[in-house]
């Protein structure tokens, strides 16, 4: 087993149309301001960024995520990533009881290189870390959805 990767899936239903979910989700340098984990996003070019973010464990984390699929008919936004995170994220959205059902999922290897040395002892917390923080990052979307 490779105790450095990590494949994460969360399921996030929402009281808002799938197309204006979309629409917050594909504005990624607005995420600071619904989701406190992600401390700052600076766009490189229309299809490229940098992030840095931060949960409950007392590090940040950078990762350059590049555009791989931006499918507003599909409601699909995935990026690949690079950096202290190297792999993927997608966010799939689809219409469900009148709302959106918004699936977020993520394959990724950790580089940074204190989590890798910590990567046996810290997998539970690292886990939980990420749990806390997509919690965080739906109630901050819901919010966001509701204004």
């Amino acid at each position: 087993m490779n105790w450095c990767r990590y494949r994460f899936r969360s399921v996030w239903d929402l009281r808002a149309a799938p197309g204006a979910v979309y629409a917050v989700l594909e504005r990624v340098e607005e995420y600071p301001r619904w989701w406190r984990e992600v401390r700052e996003v600076t766009p490189v070019d229309d299809r490229t960024g940098t992030a840095r973010l931060r949960s409950l464990v007392p590090y940040d984390l950078f990762v350059t995520a590049r555009e791989r699929r931006r499918d507003p008919a599909a409601l699909v936004l995935e990026v690949a990533l690079d950096g202290d995170l190297e792999g993927w994220a997608r966010w799939t959205l689809l219409a469900h009881r009148g709302g959106t059902r918004a699936v977020y999922e993520q394959e990724v290897e950790v580089r940074k290189p204190l989590m890798r040395r910590l990567a046996v002892p810290g997998r539970p917390v690292f886990r939980a870390n990420h749990a806390l923080m997509m919690r965080s990052g739906r109630r901050g979307l819901r919010r966001c959805l509701k204004r």
